[in-house]
């Protein structure tokens, strides 16, 4: 089956292919990933990356654990609280790590913000006034800066979105999951259809730059009948992104998953299904596929980067501000600075302590090599973009492309045969058909999967 979007991207659907390759890998939000980080990585090398490359402007990330509730599909990293004054302990906190981050950041231009969690809001209005005013006091913001949140429509009121836009935010983005009943109910979300459409129309009003939707497929109960009936009801309202996330269930990891049944999970052929409906009603609908389990509008910034081949990948997820180092704030906020990434302690009383004790919370890191680098791009530019010039990889790190990757192209052999990949001399290109699979495909570049046992730590490309 091949899907078209108006702009005449294509996915190819080949059920065969496709259950060959779903086996576990990496999202990739980084190369190489959060499970290579390590504490020998001191508080003395992100100083020293601070300085590393001056002139790049700053996404700044401001993880906020809480929530009201828990839900039950879940592996983020959280607190549950009935309790809003725990959110001033927090803030104490973060206004000690914010200071003293700053100060390393000499002046450097601010192009990017967003608020994560957990759910960012669990903050009221003052506490939301006081964070920003604390940000904007110690960065200088962009005039154009993309300013943006994440929304529980639960833990919401309408009004909220006004003082939203005061602060300066102009793009939400809102956890809806499934608007089918039973479903909700057997993840703990239970949430109100109408109240959505409401929020989505009042930021249309006051004049949010864009709104992303977030859905999940594979939660319990779910068939493709229900989950078409959700993005049919999405589709009315025609975000101007879609996050379509596979959900991975693994109990083992994240206690709050042991709350769903496996009985009630769909099989995988019917999970496979899902996805396979979901990929044809959005392309139809017009949305140009991004990658792996993002959609976007033909006239996004997203979309358009894409086509012109400047997309960029980081711990946010798809982005525009490539080039800008990222500052993380908050437990176990993660930054990329230079060529390094540091991680802050997960736990939250860690946290406190750390930070009160030495003004920083870095709890682990790496130093990348010249080899992670070059593996860095390579990634990246596939995952991004479906495409690798090789002789660009050349001429960036001054090396001859099929001798360091021998291996690498080795491995890459059998996704050339299925013609999930041409090798057209100084390109390589991803096939439509190997779109969904572009996982896989980045993972014949990455030395760190060299063994299974590693892969097993990932979850499923599908």
């Amino acid at each position: 089956m091949v899907y078209k979007s108006e702009n005449n991207e294509q996915i190819v659907w080949d059920q065969k292919i496709l259950e060959k390759y779903n086996y576990s890998g990496p999202r990739y939000t980084s190369y190489p990933t959060a499970v290579e980080f390590h504490e020998a990585f001191t508080i003395a090398d992100f100083d020293m990356a601070c300085t590393q490359y001056p002139e790049r402007p700053l996404s700044l990330y401001v993880h906020i654990p809480f929530c009201h509730k828990l839900c039950y599909y879940c592996g983020c990293n959280k607190v549950v609280t009935r309790h809003s004054e725990k959110a001033d302990e927090y803030l104490d906190i973060l206004d000690y790590e914010i200071r003293q981050r700053a100060s390393l950041m000499f002046g450097r231009e601010v192009n990017q913000l967003h608020f994560g969690g957990g759910t960012p809001t669990f903050l009221n209005v003052a506490q939301i006034s006081r964070l920003m005013a604390l940000l904007r006091q110690e960065f200088h913001f962009a005039e154009n800066a993309e300013i943006s949140i994440e929304v529980d429509p639960r833990e919401i009121e309408i009004d909220l979105l006004e003082h939203l836009r005061e602060e300066g935010f102009n793009r939400l983005s809102i956890g809806v999951q499934d608007f089918n009943k039973e479903v909700q109910k057997l993840v703990n979300r239970e949430q109100d259809e109408e109240f959505i459409f409401d929020l989505m129309t009042k930021a249309q009003e006051l004049g949010f730059r864009s709104t992303n939707i977030d859905l999940i497929y594979g939660l319990p109960k779910q068939t493709v009948q229900s989950f078409s009936e959700t993005l049919d009801q999405i589709l009315k309202i025609r975000p101007s992104r879609l996050s379509i996330f596979n959900y991975a269930h693994m109990p083992q990891l994240f206690a709050a998953q042991r709350k769903i049944k496996d009985e009630d999970l769909p099989q995988a052929s019917e999970k496979m299904a899902i996805l396979q409906t979901t990929i044809k009603k959005l392309t139809l609908a017009g949305y140009q596929f991004i990658g792996m389990d993002h959609f976007a509008l033909p006239d996004d910034e997203l979309a358009i980067a894409q086509r012109n081949g400047v997309l960029h990948r980081n711990f946010q997820g798809y982005t525009t501000h490539g080039d800008n180092d990222l500052i993380g704030f908050g437990v176990s906020a993660i930054s990329m600075v230079g060529d390094t990434y540091a991680q802050n302690q997960k736990d939250l009383k860690a946290y406190y302590a750390q930070v009160n004790a030495q003004r920083h919370a870095l709890w682990k890191g790496l130093l990348l090599e010249k080899d992670d680098l070059i593996r860095r791009e390579v990634i990246k530019q596939l995952i991004c973009n479906f495409r690798l010039d090789k002789r660009a990889i050349e001429r960036q790190f001054r090396v001859i492309f099929e001798r360091y990757f021998a291996e690498d192209i080795g491995l890459l052999e059998p996704f050339l045969s299925d013609e999930l990949v041409v090798d057209e001399g100084n390109l390589l290109r991803v096939t439509p058909k190997g779109r969904l699979l572009i996982r896989n495909i980045c993972m014949c570049f990455d030395k760190y999967l060299r063994s299974r046992a590693r892969q097993q730590q990932f979850s499923r490309v599908i």
